[in-house]
């Protein structure tokens, strides 16, 4: 299981989180998604502990505390989304040599 954090400052580091996270039991790994184009911190984190009792306390513990001026969001993680495919350009064939998108090379 893992824990999401959101709603954090994106001045915080993981050894920030790992700190605030410790009072609660063994932090195993914390992870800060960054943004691609400015490699700074999205403004969520996850977060993994040794045993699930730490992660509930920590969850119920932390969830709406306030820390570096904002109001945390703490909740377990959600499985992860599949990604591939939906919405956008299809990934097969479609337009490869860029032009109009409405058509691709294999229509004609």
């Amino acid at each position: 299981m893992s824990i999401y954090v959101g709603n954090l400052s994106y001045q915080v580091s993981e050894d920030d989180i790992s700190a605030v996270f410790k009072e609660y039991g063994n932090v195993k790994r914390v992870q800060v998604p960054t943004d691609r184009e400015t490699g700074r911190p999205r403004g969520f984190c996850f977060v993994e502990m040794e045993t699930e009792a730490e992660e509930t306390a920590a969850i119920d513990a932390l969830d709406g505390a306030e820390w570096m001026g904002r109001s945390l969001k703490v909740n377990k993680a959600k499985p992860r989304e599949d990604r591939s495919g939906g919405g956008g350009r299809p990934s097969g064939g479609g337009n490869r040599g860029g032009g109009n998108d409405r058509f691709s090379r294999d229509s004609y």
